[in-house]
């Protein structure tokens, strides 16, 4: 199987691509309609949440810089 590639965009989504299936609170499936790229809303503004819809366009800022998280605790 492929690996997943999920992508932290500047100003905007989370962008994942590859195989993969994302559910709701509940455990249902969300139908894709056979996409293998969607992208995640991270501002709240998407009309169309969980999925961006362009509406963070000068209404979020985050410059996405990789960093590396400290060592999880026991």
């Amino acid at each position: 199987m492929a690996k997943t590639k999920l992508t932290v965009n500047n100003n905007g989504s989370l962008r994942i691509e590859g195989e993969f299936e994302i559910v709701d609170a509940q455990g249902n499936v969300y139908g894709l309609g056979g996409r293998e790229l969607v992208s995640i809303c991270r501002c709240g503004l998407s009309k169309n949440k969980p999925f961006c819809d362009g509406s963070h366009k000068g209404h979020f800022e985050h410059n996405a810089v990789a960093f590396d998280l400290p060592e999880r605790k026991a």
